[in-house]
């Protein structure tokens, strides 16, 4: 904490981070300055009233030069490519981020774990079977909390499990001990310059691992199975789909752990309490995973058999006059709706389209086209056009709705045509920010009108 002792410090968004960020240089007599692209009337101005008092400064709207600070925290929605940061940088100014500080100063091991999607889900199970083996777990970063508010209880035995985004490992310079790269396709393409910015930015999970450390990466996705390369560590494979040397795979209907020299069935995949084949690939890693980081067969597999799942992931709703709803909104990308909807063999009435992250929705076309479950579609949003336009001969086999303006004529559609023993999984492959705020906003929506039904 001494290289913050009075120094004047900058801020790059009053987002999560940037909260925390404050709060962690509370008792180091540092001169802070929060940016903020947003308007002031955007916040909460008794939040903001309060930090003013204890001398935090915030400009809004605007973003200066920053070269009369001594450190600049740049918040992940922040591209580290701005000129402002480039300039800083070439004037020998640090730069630096929440992330970032926390693997410089965190005492105890860290579980680091991304991929497009499937993070979530993995870094929570993982924290779960680290839970119930007894040890003093944490989990934190781009699920939610951010680490450096848990920084000062952590010991040398406790466990740390850190969900990982692009944003936040682009510049990172540190890896975990325990390294996970889980399902990597293409995402963010509105923040990277293009999907070979985005999957390096994903590798430096592993890239800076030594001979004592481990990586697990996902066989059946070239971008995940290929960032072995970048890895000093011993090297974990899961896969759903291949055998392999040294992990986990499946293998009669179950999951098995292949360790070094020996080989086990762990549970069989209709026991998984997760619903989806794309969720046998995170069970597997976080089964890895908790191994390596010391838990047990015996705390693993109740996790296994009883986690339902995150909010927003095929996450179960409601069951109204025998037609199940399940929100999925959490599905921004093409291929999460694939996954989606391949968990269900059932009759189903899908929610797709949003707003625009540069996705190519051919595949999902042609899932979609070629699938004989698919009753109905409502389409929304600026990117439903798009999609539609690589979905042959629906006209012939899926009634589409177009004219839905809202959540709730969406889901009274949803009622109107849906018979019992189908499924309406809203799973959108689309950002949300059209019509609603947030992927939570439109799933918190979503689940408000089924339950309104």
């Amino acid at each position: 904490m001494d290289k913050f002792e009075g120094k004047k410090i900058a801020i790059l968004g009053f987002g999560i981070e940037g909260k925390s960020v404050i709060e962690f240089l509370h008792d180091s007599n540092s001169l802070i300055t929060v940016f903020d692209e947003k308007k002031r009337d955007e916040f909460d101005q008794s939040e903001l009233e309060i930090l003013e008092q204890t001398g935090v400064e915030f400009v809004f709207e605007s973003m200066p030069s920053l070269l009369s600070y001594d450190i600049i925290f740049r918040s992940p929605g922040i591209k580290p490519n701005i000129r402002q940061l480039v300039e800083a940088k070439e004037k020998g100014i640090e730069v630096t981020s929440a992330i970032k500080v926390f693997f410089e100063l965190c005492p105890c091991p860290i579980i680091g774990v991304t991929g497009t999607k499937g993070k979530g889900t993995t870094s929570t199970l993982i924290y779960e079977m680290l839970k119930k083996e007894g040890f003093d777990a944490f989990l934190g970063g781009n699920i939610g909390t951010p680490p450096l508010s848990f920084l000062n209880e952590l010991k040398v035995d406790s466990k740390v499990v850190l969900e990982l985004s692009s944003f936040q490992l682009i510049d990172l310079e540190k890896s975990p001990h325990i390294g996970v790269i889980l399902m990597t396709t293409s995402e963010h393409l509105d923040y990277h310059s293009d999907v070979y910015e985005y999957i390096e930015a994903k590798r430096n999970i592993l890239r800076f691992q030594n001979h004592d450390d481990f990586a697990i990466v996902n066989r059946d996705y070239p971008a995940s199975n290929e960032s072995d390369i970048h890895s000093n560590g011993k090297i974990y494979r899961v896969s759903r789909e291949q055998d392999v040397d040294r992990g986990a795979c499946i293998k009669n209907d179950a999951i098995y752990l292949k360790m070094d020299g020996y080989e086990e069935e762990i549970l069989k995949t209709k026991e998984l309490a997760l619903r989806g084949k794309h969720n046998w690939e995170n069970a597997q890693a976080a089964t890895v995973a908790a191994l390596l980081a010391g838990a047990s067969k015996k705390s693993i597999i109740p996790v296994l058999k009883t986690f339902k799942g995150l909010p927003h992931r095929i996450e179960f709703v409601k069951l109204v006059h025998g037609v199940g709803y399940f929100d999925d909104s959490f599905s921004t990308t093409p291929e999460t709706a694939i996954a989606a909807i391949e968990s269900f063999s059932e009759p189903k009435i899908l929610i797709l389209g949003g707003s625009s992250k540069n996705s190519d929705f051919t595949e999902l076309g042609r899932v979609i086209s070629e699938s004989n479950s698919i009753k109905a579609i409502i389409g929304i949003g600026v990117e439903w056009e798009r999609i539609k336009a690589r979905i042959m001969n629906h006209e012939s086999r899926v009634k589409v709705y177009e004219d839905c303006k809202n959540m709730s004529e969406i889901v009274q559609k949803c009622a109107e045509i849906g018979e019992i023993g189908n499924v309406v999984l809203l799973s959108p492959a689309c950002a949300s920010f059209d019509m609603f705020k947030s992927y939570k906003d439109r799933g918190e929506q979503f689940k408000t009108s089924v339950r309104n039904l």
